[in-house]
């Protein structure tokens, strides 16, 4: 029996957790909630001091219940506080009228290959001529070129122009980086050209943010300096320090085929470590001393939280050590058997903090894997004796170094088999979230964590070990400048010893990836439902496990049942589908072809996609469909899509220098379609089409474009086409009763062929 009244935070963070969720899929037309969550605590208040008085155990429990539905309500009252477009003077509240802005850089750099990328603050708008005080987050993209300074947070920028509203997915399947914007109270976006804007004057908004920043460039500054190889440098600092932009992307995944990625981000792993390491040194050498558990662990907190100002105070490490603080605070009080109660309380002020964390994959990642390993670490740890097995294997009778072999095989294999405990509990609470998020799950995870997680232990204790090392040399050299190459020493020392920890720590991830490269279940999608239902079914398959009681696995099979129904209702929805796609792909032209999970796409152009467009743009509609073998063609080479070639008439006049290209028709499933690329005139033959595709700004009339290939043509404008020519030409056509579509401001152009209407 579980005494609920110890363990507070256990029922209030899930019931806080619930009323955020429900605002946020439910919340947008809910009035002012304040007033209502305010009498609802009055009211628990009340009835807890009421039921106090009262012998029957109804009371209590009517009581708890109302406070609960309080805590809900107190849930979805601080997400709707919380959500800034809800302001009076939000930049939603002035539309396009805005003539230019003025914001702060309010957030980390990131820094592409083309581009830098950042989120600003406004502060004013100018609407009309008169400058007014309004709110609201802009991400904003500017050029990475030649007399561009990168960004600095704290910079006022004076912006002309207006940010336009974030867009949602474009194509099929694709993620919603609107919806992530807005859980960070970011709802427009803008790209910015250099002679859009100047830097006014630097005004941090937090000053304690500004200087940690700083405080993290000057530390990724040492390694930059020490490590002279580009790729161990990039992982020193990603695993020190938490900064990733320069990271390529086949070290990125690799670590994601591994299910190493979460060595890179500097959080829980970071943190516990750091923590872990100053407590095994202070009670070695001062663990006798009167108020250890007290001073100690006050020494912690101011530890931890100095590592967390010096990496950044980023998201991450911030979660992390706010969830250490509990941990440590509950330890000191003696109150460490209530670890679960502890987290609980974490997450709660986390949550009231800032609601929108739920949302956050980190945040869910982080709590499951640490509730999954306080629960389930012990009980598979416990499974097996490895030491007691070696233990019992020693006699009396055994020379020294033999009995001194069992016993010390014993306890590196019992360390080993921990770590494999610890490595299995974790996965066992994220499997639903990586396949959610990420649609795979990579089986190597346990050969790569077993051999990533000692050697990046070290290289973390190292790297810290040179900064400290740096710290002291540079102190040293400003008080005798003539030895600073000597007080140098010991620092380059130990960088090269980090150095090689990080190269070994690589060559090892890269080695698992290929040699296992094909053990990753990949393109897996399952719906917010499936990952609830599977979850479901760990939960009750666990709690069997815990009272071997029969009706447990009972529930389990009602679930499975229910997960696979929905498995079957997915597949019987995309079985008959046939769709035609013009697909959403910067300057590039792609078309698809799906009739049910099998797909074909076509780039018109004669250059293929590269990787990188086939799995943000194409990919996740392959996953949501659940398609397995894709076909590619370039040009309708090799095309299974009956196309023919109309020639121009004007293409035979000799005295043209700019000659016509052909129009490609193609024929599917009862759908016509015309692709354009270039001029036409009048005097082409006549072919009727259903849909029109305009490419790389085809240069036509709306009288020639009805009279070749009819009035009620659909035309799509592709991704190639420029925005001025759309302008132009969309204007153009509607006024002549032509339906218009621009793929690069609405997203893919989706039709269904007459034959899968009917």
């Amino acid at each position: 029996m579980i005494t609920w009244a110890t363990f507070p935070f256990v029922r209030y963070t899930p019931a806080l957790i619930l009323g955020v969720v429900a605002y946020l899929y439910l919340g947008d037309g809910w009035p002012e909630l304040w007033p209502f969550t305010a009498t609802l605590a009055v009211l628990a208040v009340l009835l807890v001091f009421w039921s106090v008085r009262q012998r029957s155990p109804a009371a209590p429990d009517a009581a708890g219940t109302l406070a609960l539905l309080a805590i809900f309500a107190l849930g979805a009252t601080l997400t709707q506080r919380a959500t800034e477009s809800r302001r009076a003077d939000h930049l939603f509240r002035f539309a396009e009228g805005v003539e230019a802005y003025q914001a702060v850089v309010d957030d980390y750099v990131v820094v592409r290959t083309a581009t830098y990328a950042t989120t600003l603050r406004v502060q004013a708008v100018r609407v009309a001529g008169r400058w007014r005080q309004a709110t609201g987050g802009v991400r904003v993209s500017l050029p990475r070129v030649a007399g561009i300074a990168q960004p600095r947070y704290g910079e006022v920028w004076l912006i002309r122009g207006h940010p336009d509203p974030s867009k949602g997915p474009l194509n099929p399947g694709e993620f919603d980086y609107r919806r992530y914007l807005e859980y960070r109270q970011v709802y427009h976006q803008q790209y910015i050209h250099p002679d859009q804007y100047r830097v006014l004057r630097m005004q941090s908004p937090n000053i304690l943010v500004a200087l940690s920043m700083r405080a993290a460039e000057q530390l990724d500054g040492v390694f930059r300096h020490y490590i002279t190889a580009k790729r161990e440098y990039t992982i020193a600092s990603a695993l020190v320090l938490g900064i990733k932009d320069d990271v390529d992307t086949e070290t990125k995944q690799a670590y994601t085929n591994t299910g190493t990625t979460h060595i890179m981000a500097v959080s829980g792993l970071q943190v516990g470590l750091l923590f872990a390491a100053m407590t095994w040194l202070l009670k070695r050498f001062f663990g006798r001393v009167r108020g250890f558990k007290i001073w100690s662990a006050l020494l912690g907190l101011a530890i931890i939280w100095s590592y967390a100002f010096v990496t950044g105070l980023s998201a991450s490490v911030l979660r992390a050590t706010v969830m250490c603080t509990f941990v440590i605070l509950g330890r000191a009080t003696g109150r460490q058997d209530m670890i679960f109660n502890t987290l609980g309380a974490a997450a709660f002020v986390l949550l009231v903090y800032n609601p929108f964390i739920v949302a956050d994959v980190g945040f869910q990642l982080s709590f499951l894997a640490v509730l999954s390993i306080v629960y389930l670490q012990p009980r598979i740890a416990g499974l097996l004796d490895v030491e007691g097995y070696f233990y019992a294997r020693r006699r009396p009778w055994q020379p020294k170094v033999v009995q001194w072999t069992w016993r010390r095989t014993g306890w590196f294999l019992d360390l080993v088999w921990k770590a494999t405990a610890l490595t299995l509990a974790a996965q066992v609470a994220t499997f639903g979230l990586g396949l959610y998020y990420f649609h795979q799950f990579p089986l190597s995870f346990l050969l790569s964590n077993l051999g990533a997680v000692p050697i990046s232990t070290g290289a973390v204790y190292v790297g810290l070990a040179l900064l400290v090392l740096k710290g002291f040399a540079v102190l040293l050299s400003a008080v005798v400048p003539a030895a600073a190459w000597w007080f140098d020493l010991l620092p380059r020392t130990v960088a090269y010893v980090f150095e090689w920890m990080v190269w070994a720590f690589n060559e090892y991830i890269f080695w698992v990836s290929r040699v296992m490269s094909g053990s990753v279940i990949r393109e897996v999608h399952v719906t917010a439902l499936q990952t609830v239902l599977l979850f479901g079914v760990i939960g009750v398959l666990l709690a069997w496990a815990n009272t071997r009681r029969l009706g447990w696995l009972s529930w389990a099979a009602g679930l499975l049942v229910l997960y696979a129904g929905t498995r079957v209702a997915e597949a019987r929805t995309v079985a008959p589908t046939e769709e035609f796609i013009v697909y959403s792909i910067p300057r590039r032209s792609a078309v698809g072809f799906w009739q049910g999970a099998a797909a074909e796409f076509v780039t018109p152009d004669s250059v293929a996609l590269n990787e990188t467009e086939r799995t943000y743009r194409l990919l996740p509609g392959l996953i949501l469909r659940q398609a397995t073998h894709p076909t590619y063609s370039v040009g309708w080479r090799n095309s299974h899509i009956p196309v023919q070639r109309l020639a121009d008439p004007d293409s035979a006049n000799q005295g043209l220098f700019l000659k016509p290209g052909p129009v490609v028709l193609a024929q599917w499933r009862g759908l016509r379609i015309g692709f354009v690329s270039n001029r036409i005139s009048s005097a082409t033959q006549p072919t009727p089409v259903d849909v029109l595709v305009l490419r790389r700004n085809a240069r036509l009339k709306p009288e020639t474009v009805a009279a070749v290939f009819g009035p009620q043509a659909q035309v799509v404008f592709d991704s190639s086409c420029k925005i001025w020519y759309v302008a132009r030409q969309d204007s153009s056509l509607r006024a002549h009763g032509f339906r218009t579509w621009d793929v690069t401001a609405q997203g893919a152009f989706r039709c269904r062929p007459p034959k899968a209407l009917q």
